[in-house]
């Protein structure tokens, strides 16, 4: 019998990044294995990422024509890239050459799911240092930006009182196949505002009205961790993901009935919580849609100290201090 997930572990499998301070050698060993990204923001050298070996190693064999300005730190295990380019357009050019020539030559699995987004990363006042191939953002390990919504109606007779509603990702996706998910989720492209990102995925995911999700969607705040890519990523295992995620709650009438649009989802289904529960303790989730999921049940008194023995370390855990900059310290977090 295969042994029940508890809580703690699914947020082990999402922030599986050790922390400085209470697995100081579990980090020290981390960072060994991996190269600094460093690059020039207004006020000087700032880190942005975290680039795998093998990555440096590709990205150091480019000619320099097409790398560019590079300066490398073998002591401090730091790359600085893109030297010498002074604005957010001839940086974004930049990489677009280099990922692009990696997608040409076959160099990387992650880009092969090349998605024709552009997704942002950030120097240390929040301003735009560039914008790069949503494929190719985790070979940078800079930071990653979401959002996810969970939809639930009253249920008077469910336990809890509520049923969610949770989507099972379709068999061809290209990451996470035939996972469950959240209600609505997706990633932040170059300029979007993360509200505006939810009523389009809601309306492509969900076939949600555009005014149902604007007038009745609940904004929560943000969600941060630091996850590492294994086989069901689809792509690079290895790779870091500092991801940080806009959350939001959305009750619906029991009459609004959500139905696949764009392929992304196989099927919706409306949910008592004990079912999701043991979902979650079955593994079948995302593993970030699995911390959200945890964060719903926290919040709406499903989950809580008296029944959660580990309930302030996952408290604490949702909400990491991220390593690198960007809109996410606006919001309150500062940076270590």
């Amino acid at each position: 019998m295969t042994q029940k997930l508890k809580n703690i572990d699914l947020i082990n499998y999402c922030d599986a990044f050790p922390y400085p301070t209470t697995e100081p050698e579990e980090y020290a060993t981390q960072l060994q294995a991996l190269w600094k990204v460093v690059c020039d923001d207004a006020e000087g050298p700032v880190e942005i990422g975290y680039m795998l070996q093998h990555v440096y190693d590709k990205f150091v064999q480019l000619p320099s024509s097409l790398r560019g300005e590079t300066r490398v730190d073998e002591t401090a295990k730091t790359v600085h890239i893109l030297g010498g380019l002074k604005t957010e357009a001839e940086r974004t050019k930049k990489v677009a050459e280099i990922t692009a020539h990696w997608r040409a030559t076959k160099s990387f699995d992650a880009l092969r799911g090349w998605r024709d987004e552009i997704w942002p990363v950030y120097g240390r006042k929040g301003e735009l240092l560039f914008s790069v191939e949503r494929s190719a953002l985790g070979l940078f390990g800079c930071m990653r930006y979401g959002v996810h919504m969970t939809a639930y109606v009253s249920s008077p007779e469910s336990p809890y009182g509520i049923k969610i509603w949770v989507p099972k990702r379709s068999a061809t996706k290209p990451t996470y196949p035939s996972m469950l998910d959240n209600t609505v989720a997706g990633g932040l492209m170059t300029a979007e505002d993360p509200f505006e990102c939810v009523i389009r995925e809601a309306d492509e995911e969900a076939s949600l009205p555009d005014a149902l999700v604007r007038n009745h969607t609940q904004k929560i705040g943000i969600m941060s961790y630091i996850y590492i890519t294994d086989t069901r990523s689809g792509g690079e295992q290895g790779l870091i993901y500092p991801e940080v995620q806009w959350i939001y709650d959305l009750k619906l009438p029991e009459d609004v009935i959500l139905v696949p649009k764009d392929g992304e989802a196989e099927r919706f289904d409306l949910c008592t919580v004990d079912q999701v529960k043991q979902f979650l303790a079955d593994g079948l989730f995302k593993p970030n849609c699995a911390v959200v999921t945890i964060d719903f049940f926290i919040r709406h008194g499903i989950l809580t100290r008296e029944n959660e023995p580990a309930f302030d370390e996952i408290v604490d855990r949702l909400h990491r201090i991220m390593p690198f900059p960007g809109p996410h310290r606006e919001l309150g977090q500062p940076g270590q």
